[in-house]
């Protein structure tokens, strides 16, 4: 079974809305009782799967559920096991035959079923009713309740939308609809991971990369592009979910990598759309894409500033290196901006229209059928080199002039740059493992060179900005303008062998 379903947290003054909302005469309240089971190394936990024994009423049932091929779909199996006045006992094995059973076996390997144990619990009151929008069926279930591990425990208030026959769009479009009334915020985390990251006494999952979507050279450009849209979202909503929660703010404040995996998946989005995207509805989101980027910038330029040349310039011996604070203790830098903290960035990606954003991508990232278009004779990758082959043009054309260039177009270098490699790497799948290599190590070389230079021009404007009214931020100013110059010989060294670098997807 494929189960196809969104969730959302409810901010806590909307709550007795959503209530009213839901709990309608149709609506039945259901108590679910939970135990999920994982092995001492947490192999399932690491696979992103749940093995679980709930009382549903009166009845127990054993749930597996998996990573399914979308964001909006997991891999579900449920085994009815009738009435028991305890927990009965697991067995893995109701399970086989299903595709959620292999997965479950592949992850175990060698460990028997022995090993698995109870690691935390669920006591959750759901409130559910079913309705009819746009075609389909779909249930709407409020949760709210308990995670237990040991004597820790961690609330639960969210609204579930499972999809139960019709098209996902009219799941999508409900779930638009709510998150305009009641202020909804889409978390990606199951309970199931919650569960296991307060077993394990971790408040968040490590940052995750996007993986290449596995595509087929007789895929259309639309199937090409929806995979390769929802491969760079799937670990972008996952940080979301995360910045966008208030009870965390002051434990993201010190991680300023989930921040940055933001903006890297932000870019891959505007990456993929940039090259293949030029097609509607698609093309629709990127200023809004672009917008939510350029918002998110000032915080990740504080934090770059604070891991690397802030660091610099205390051995260098600066009179002044971080902002001077006003009387209230506020920062009082160049640097502040709608964003400057953790509190004001999850309020912003918590808005109604950035979660308006992540419907609009996730409807994008829907793979339309095979007969709306698809490629004949395997016509998906000429027709992605002719986007590739353009902006690789662009770019050997300014890495072989670099020194010439003025800031604002090696600006513009180092965002092809990115552009290109995130291109590249959405679309792997298609190219020859070795030269694909070879080209992305010049790109990564090439990014790596001109971050350093990027980050140092920024810093410099910065303090200049400051000096105006802080004399003694001179002497970074200073420091940094002679950093930067020493950063131009291995920029232009880089950028020059990029210019000779063969492009990765031939020719035919």
């Amino acid at each position: 079974m494929i189960e196809t379903e969104l969730k959302f947290r409810i901010p806590a003054g909307r709550l007795a809305a959503v209530r009213r909302a839901v709990a309608t005469s149709t609506a039945r309240a259901v108590p679910l009782a939970a135990v999920y089971l994982d092995t001492a190394d947490e192999r399932l936990a690491g696979a992103r799967v749940a093995l679980r024994l709930r009382r549903e009423g009166a009845t127990w049932v054993q749930t597996l559920k998996a990573e399914g091929a979308s964001d909006m779909q997991r891999l579900e199996h449920n085994v009815a096991l009738g009435d028991w006045p305890v927990a009965p006992a697991h067995d893995i094995a109701r399970h086989d035959g299903t595709e959620a059973g292999e997965r479950l076996r592949q992850v175990m390997g060698d460990a028997a079923a022995s090993t698995l144990g109870a690691r935390y619990a669920t006591d959750i009151q759901r409130t559910q009713r079913v309705l009819r929008s746009g075609g389909a069926r779909i249930e709407l279930a409020l949760d709210q309740g308990w995670i237990s591990a040991g004597a820790q425990r961690l609330a639960v208030c969210e609204l579930e939308f499972e999809l139960l026959s019709g098209p996902p769009q009219a799941l999508l479009d409900l779930a638009g609809r709510w998150v305009d009334r009641f202020g909804l915020i889409l978390d990606m985390r199951s309970k199931s991971e919650r569960g296991h990251l307060l077993a394990a006494d971790r408040w968040a999952s490590a940052p995750a990369k996007a993986k290449p979507p596995p595509l087929r050279k007789h895929d259309s450009p639309a199937q090409a592009l929806a995979a390769m849209l929802g491969s760079a979202l799937r670990p972008l909503l996952r940080q979301v979910s995360l910045l966008a929660d208030a009870d965390l703010t002051e434990r993201v404040a010190d991680q300023p990598e989930h921040l940055h995996q933001l903006r890297v998946g932000l870019r891959g989005l505007r990456s993929v759309l940039a090259v293949f995207g030029g097609q509607e509805p698609a093309a629709e989101l990127a200023p809004a894409l672009a917008a939510l980027f350029r918002q998110t910038g000032g915080q990740r330029d504080q934090d770059v500033l604070a891991a690397t040349l802030w660091p610099a310039l205390r051995a260098a011996g600066a009179p002044l290196v971080e902002w001077p604070t006003r009387a209230n203790g506020e920062p009082d830098g160049p640097a502040d901006s709608a964003v400057a903290d953790r509190a004001a960035l999850g309020a912003l990606l918590a808005t109604p229209a950035v979660q308006r954003l992540w419907l609009a991508l996730l409807a994008a990232a829907q793979a339309p059928p095979a007969e709306d278009g698809a490629a004949p004779g395997g016509a998906l990758r000429p027709v992605l080199r002719l986007s590739l082959d353009k902006l690789l043009r662009q770019l050997r054309r300014d890495a072989a002039r670099f020194e010439q260039l003025d800031d604002a177009k090696r600006h513009r270098l180092r965002r092809r740059a990115k552009r290109l490699r995130y291109a590249l790497e959405s679309s792997a799948a298609l190219w020859p493992d070795k030269a694909l290599a070879r080209l992305l190590k010049r790109l990564r070389q090439a990014q790596e060179v001109l971050g350093e230079f990027n980050d140092c021009g920024v810093a410099l404007a910065l303090y200049r900005e400051l000096a105006a009214n802080e004399p003694r931020a001179w002497f970074a100013v200073g420091w940094l303008s002679a950093h930067r110059q020493a950063l131009l010989p291995p920029c232009a060294d880089a950028m020059a062998r990029l210019a000779k670098q063969p492009a990765a997807w031939g020719r035919r």
